[in-house]
C-alpha cells in the first residue's frame, strides 16, 4: 500500500501541479500566526506548547483517523494517504523556479535568472554572477528536493500519512518561528528549531547517502566526511557536501550577496570537488534527484516483495 500510494501521489503531482501557495503555505502561515498570537511571550516553554498544538496534535489525530479507516474502510484510508502525501510533498513545490533559472541561464538572461532566484530564496541577489546563480540554485534544489520529496516520503514510509504531515508541519513551524532571530522573536521559536533538527537528523543522512549512491560515490563520501563539518548548519552541510561530491561540482564559497549582507565570507566554505557551477551542472542536478527517487522506490519495492514472499 505504501509504495502504491507514493507512486500514485507522484503521478498526480506531475499531471496536476498543486497551487502550493494557496493550498499549503497560506493555511500553514495562518495557523502559525494564530498560535504565535496566542502563545508567544518570548519564552521557550510556550513555544513548546504551541509546537505541540501545531505539529504533534494534528499528526496524532490523523494517525488515529487513518488507523480507524484502514480497519473499517480501507479504501477511504488508502485515498486519505494519497491525499495527504499529495499535499505534503512534491517536485512542483520548487521545480518551476529551478527550471526557469536553468532556462534563463541557458539563454544568457542573467537578470531574469537573478530575479527568479531571489523570488525562490526570498533574498535579493542583484550582484550575483551567472556562476553564482547556478551554484545557489543547485544548493537550493538539493535542499528543496530533500525537504519536499525525500524526507516526507521517508516519514510516510515509516509512519504513514501522519508521518508526512508531521514532517511538513515541523518544517513549516521551523521556517515561521525557528529561523527568526532571538533578538526579534525571543526564545519562542527555539523549541521548533531544535525539534525539526532532531526530526530531520535521519532523513538528511538518508538523502545524502542516496545522492552518494547514484552519483560519484567516492567523492561524495569524501566531501561528506571532510567538508560538511565546516558548514554553519551540520545537517545542511552533509546534504550539500554529499550532493556536490556526487555531481563533481563546487558549491558553497562566498558570493556577493553574502559578503554584502553578512560580512562573513567564511560562513560559506567550499563544498564539493571539480568545476564551477553552470547550467550543465543544473541539468545534472535534475538527473541526480530523479535517480535518487528511483533508488528509494526500488528499495521500497524490494521491502514490499520480501515481505510478500516471507508472508
Amino acid at each position: 500500500m505504501t509504495l502504491i500510494s507514493i507512486v500514485i501521489a507522484l503521478i498526480l503531482e506531475q499531471l496536476h501541479a498543486l497551487s502550493v501557495q494557496r493550498a499549503v503555505r497560506e493555511p500553514l502561515a495562518r495557523m502559525a500566526a494564530f498560535l504565535e498570537d496566542k502563545f508567544n511571550d518570548g519564552g521557550r516553554s510556550h513555544g513548546a506548547i504551541a509546537w505541540g498544538l501545531g505539529v504533534a496534535l494534528p499528526a496524532a489525530l490523523l494517525s488515529i483517523i487513518y488507523a480507524l479507516l484502514m480497519v473499517f474502510q480501507p479504501l477511504l484510508g488508502f485515498l486519505l494517504g494519497i491525499g495527504v502525501l499529495y499535499l505534503t510533498m512534491g517536485f512542483r513545490q520548487f521545480s518551476h523556479f529551478f527550471t526557469g533559472i536553468h532556462l534563463a541561464l541557458r539563454l544568457g538572461e542573467v537578470d531574469q535568472a537573478r530575479a527568479l532566484l531571489a523570488q525562490w530564496r526570498g533574498r535579493a541577489g542583484d550582484r550575483l554572477t551567472a556562476s553564482e546563480v547556478a551554484r545557489l540554485a543547485i544548493e537550493q534544489a538539493l535542499l528543496s528536493s530533500h525537504r519536499h520529496v525525500f524526507a516526507p516520503l521517508l516519514w510516510f514510509a515509516v509512519l504513514g500519512p501522519a508521518g508526512a504531515l508531521f514532517y511538513r508541519l515541523a518544517h513549516s513551524l521551523d521556517e515561521f518561528w525557528g529561523e527568526r532571530s532571538e533578538m526579534e522573536f525571543g526564545q519562542f521559536g527555539e523549541f521548533a528549531h531544535q525539534a525539526f533538527a532532531l526530526i530531520d537528523w535521519v532523513p538528511l543522512r538518508v538523502t545524502a547517502a542516496a545522492f552518494a549512491v547514484v552519483g560519484d560515490f567516492e567523492d561524495a563520501v569524501h566531501c561528506w566526511r571532510t567538508q560538511a563539518v565546516r558548514w554553519p548548519e551540520a545537517g545542511t552541510g552533509i546534504l550539500l557536501a554529499s550532493g556536490a561530491g556526487a555531481l563533481g561540482v563546487r558549491l558553497g564559497m562566498p558570493v556577493h550577496e553574502v559578503i554584502q549582507e553578512m560580512g562573513e565570507p567564511g560562513d560559506r566554505p567550499e563544498l564539493g570537488l571539480g568545476e564551477e557551477a553552470d547550467p550543465d551542472f543544473m541539468q545534472s542536478t535534475i538527473g541526480l534527484v530523479w535517480r535518487s527517487l528511483v533508488l528509494g522506490l526500488a528499495v521500497l519495492a524490494l521491502i514490499w516483495v520480501s515481505g510478500w514472499v516471507g508472508g
